[in-house]
């Protein structure tokens, strides 16, 4: 990380935007520090990625579940307090869930 100075973040006060999903909506709220982007990302019940991403991330679930599936058939599901990090380009996935959830995703 570079360029970054030190602050802090209100997410109340950054403006959400919405991505519609296969099914349901995902709502960001999202922070970029010059090639980092960090978001606050509520995903409604019954969301479904349109997309298998190959972008790299770092994610922990605040709240909800959270399931993912990788292009190779594994699969996983986050609850509050826990994470994954995938490389960029590394293994192409997409996420999901019944219930929502509330997740802090910097990439």
């Amino acid at each position: 990380m570079k360029n970054i100075p030190f602050g802090t973040t209100d997410w109340a006060h950054i403006a959400s935007t919405q991505h519609k999903g296969e099914s349901g909506m995902a709502t960001w709220r999202t922070q970029q520090f010059d090639d980092l982007r960090v978001r606050l990302v509520e995903y409604s019940p019954g969301y479904l990625a349109d997309h298998w991403c190959t972008k790299g991330h770092i994610l922990l679930c605040l709240e909800g579940e959270l399931h993912t599936e990788l292009a190779d058939g594994r699969k996983f599901v986050l609850t509050p307090g826990t994470s994954y990090q995938v490389a960029d380009n590394a293994e192409p996935h997409r996420s999901g869930t019944p219930t929502g959830a509330r997740l802090f995703i910097v990439d």
